[in-house]
């Protein structure tokens, strides 16, 4: 996957994905935190280094925080300074959603878990090889399963 790749989901639609998860908005209100809900429900972020995944290094697999549909694995993350846990690529095609996103004056690609519609973050083609890709993810977003071996 590339910047390329990113751009054509985010203005032709993503994958497909396998399965869907959708609940109404009092049913997520009563699965997730307040600020799980008010990341991944109405879009918003949490501040810069504060999340408690910015700088974990351990093993394993990052699922959404809504759904627990893997998303990333920890192979892949990597430390970008932006604040925020960074990965380059998701675990596989059909995990992330990519839609425009136009708010603040910008455009940017916002990037949501494909199963259950929960927000994430961003993805920004400033990222290391060989994707190019920074996917900029909320801690609030994802948990990290670890992997015990």
């Amino acid at each position: 996957m590339n910047w390329k790749d990113v751009i054509a989901h985010a203005n032709n639609g993503s994958p497909k994905p396998d399965r869907r998860v959708e609940k109404t908005d009092a049913e997520w209100q009563s699965l997730l935190t307040q600020e799980q809900y008010r990341v991944t429900r109405r879009k918003g972020t949490e501040a810069p280094f504060s999340g408690e995944l910015c700088h974990a290094h351990d093993k394993g697999k990052y699922s959404c925080t809504c759904c627990n549909e893997p998303l990333f694995d920890s192979t892949i993350k990597f430390e970008s300074q932006s604040g925020w846990p960074s990965f380059t690529e998701p675990i596989n095609e059909k995990a992330i959603k990519y839609e425009k996103d136009k708010t603040f004056g910008m455009t940017r690609v916002e990037v949501m878990c494909n199963i259950c519609d929960g927000h994430l973050g961003h993805v920004f083609p400033d990222g290391p090889p060989p994707s190019g890709l920074r996917f900029c993810i909320n801690s609030e977003s994802i948990q990290l399963e670890k992997d015990d071996n």
